[in-house]
């Protein structure tokens, strides 16, 4: 049975560390910190591209040798607010320093030297809605294609209300047959409100082959190496992810699963 449900650390800062061998793919990697006011937390970046994402809280940042100061708005992720970001380039380091309590999400993804650290957020990013009814959520994308910002990394947000579904209809990316689809792994790092809820997502081919459905708690990770991978909220609980995609190609195509794609097709008249 593929491991694709990740618990955090209870007994240390680094809530996660998940790098392509440990996961069994090839290009994804993700981290996050939960650090208190003084806490630290450093990394080279080797061949790979970081982009940090104050998910919540305060800290000073620096990274390729630029000290970008204090930086971060929202001190609970569900305040919705654009977050900030820094992108780090390959062959560098970077180090936080959190000034409040604070999780710092670790982003990464193979890339190539000559870019330079950089600000990404909140400047750029603004709260659009996806959906309708029942499957109405909210998306601040930090870093999608539209945005030139890295080589590899796909990064985004989404808030799912209570009693919605979301990553719905269930679609797929994981076939290189672009403009078709494109191949990309992804990762969701999942947050409830209140904090002791709970969340449901599936992972599922069409052959059968996967079919993984989990419950998710606050700071679990979700793994995605292939299939469909629709989410759910219950009543109460409202849902956030953080979205982490990479692949040989920096463009999200994907197809939905042919059983459900009327709803789509409904919702956006097509």
């Amino acid at each position: 049975m593929p491991d694709l449900l990740r618990k955090p650390a209870t007994d240390a800062a680094k809530l996660h560390d998940i790098t392509p061998e440990s996961a069994g793919w090839g290009y994804v990697g993700f981290g996050a910190y939960q650090l208190a006011p003084g806490g630290t937390a450093a990394e080279s970046t080797g061949e790979t591209e970081v982009i940090l994402v104050l998910v919540e809280g305060r800290a000073r940042i620096t990274a390729d040798g630029t000290d970008f100061g204090e930086r971060g708005d929202r001190l609970s992720v569900f305040e919705k607010t654009p977050p900030h970001c820094i992108y780090v380039p390959a062959g560098s380091d970077w180090r936080a320093e959190a000034t409040t309590d604070c999780v710092v999400a670790v982003c990464r993804a193979p890339a190539k030297p000559g870019r330079r650290a950089a600000v990404i957020g909140p400047e750029g990013i603004t709260l659009t809605d996806r959906g309708t009814g029942t499957n109405l959520r909210h998306i601040n994308a930090i870093a999608m294609e539209e945005r030139d910002v890295a080589d590899s990394l796909l990064v985004t947000e989404v808030f799912t209300p209570a009693g919605h579904w979301s990553s719905y209809p269930p679609h797929r990316h994981d076939e290189d047959d672009f403009p078709r689809m494109t191949y990309l792994e992804e990762t969701y790092y999942h947050r409830l409100n209140p904090a002791q809820g709970f969340g449901i997502q599936r992972v599922f081919t069409e052959d059968g082959s996967l079919d993984e459905t989990m419950a998710v708690s606050d700071h679990d990770v979700v793994l995605v190496p292939r299939g469909h991978h629709p989410c759910g909220a219950p009543y109460g609980y409202e849902m956030y992810y953080l979205n982490v995609m990479a692949g040989p190609r920096r463009q999200w195509r994907f197809q939905n699963h042919p059983d459900h794609d009327w709803i789509y097709q409904r919702d956006t008249g097509s």
